[in-house]
């Protein structure tokens, strides 16, 4: 009896931490598309001037529209865009009246790496963006090459002569470049696979505990005659 006891309690409290796993997991989730949707709505919304003061915590997806001329000096930076495969992003320094930032251009194929773009005077709308994109495994540039492996913005700016600012168009600078909007596709959201889990591992703990109480149960009294 006391054998049953204990695989019931253990059991019942194994079952409860998983379910709660799995419902904190959907909480995360209703959490996480809030704030998608913000993000969306805020990448979408309409265009402001540069602001003069920008902070890369209350300004990032801040949608913005600059004149101003695209300096011909650019920074190629090796990307693989799905569907259609290696390319390269184009970066370079657009100066306005007051002060000089970053354009991401868009992307072009490798055969396009050389092409000549349109530069000189513009008006670019996009959204300020502040990329991640460095770690312990990131292949440092070939300066040589001009091929850069990741959008290392304090390094673009030192090469290009231009703030620590940059802006990833979304509008066409150039009929050769594609441009990549910002979107939210490539910030995780994996709390509805992870609350899947939890709740299939609470099923088959529930199908487990009840095969174990099955087999430690109290064994029948023989009828006496």
């Amino acid at each position: 009896m006391r054998r049953i006891l204990f695989l019931l309690i253990f059991g019942v409290a194994g079952l409860g931490v998983l379910i709660s796993l799995g419902i904190w997991q959907m909480q995360r989730l209703a959490w996480k598309e809030g704030v998608l949707a913000e993000i969306d709505a805020r990448i979408a919304a309409e265009p402001v001037s540069l602001p003069q003061i920008i902070s890369a915590d209350a300004d990032k997806y801040l949608p913005v529209t600059i004149s101003g001329d695209m300096e011909p000096g650019e920074i190629h930076v090796l990307v693989s865009v799905k569907q259609v495969g290696a390319g390269y992003r184009i970066i370079q320094s657009f100066s306005t009246q007051d002060r000089t930032i970053m354009v991401d251009r868009g992307f072009v194929p490798t055969t396009e790496k050389q092409a000549e773009r349109q530069n000189g005077p513009m008006t670019v709308t996009g959204n300020l963006h502040w990329p991640d994109e460095i770690d312990s495994y990131t292949p440092d540039a070939d300066i040589d090459a001009n091929i850069w492996f990741a959008r290392d913005v304090p390094n673009l700016a030192a090469a290009l002569g231009a703030e620590p600012i940059l802006l990833i168009a979304r509008s066409e600078t150039d009929p050769g470049i594609t441009p990549l909007p910002v979107d939210t596709a490539g910030i995780p959201n994996d709390h509805l696979q992870y609350a899947i889990t939890w709740f299939g591992l609470a099923l088959v703990w529930a199908a487990m505990t009840g095969y174990f109480l099955w087999r430690n149960r109290a064994p029948a009294k023989s009828e006496t005659q």
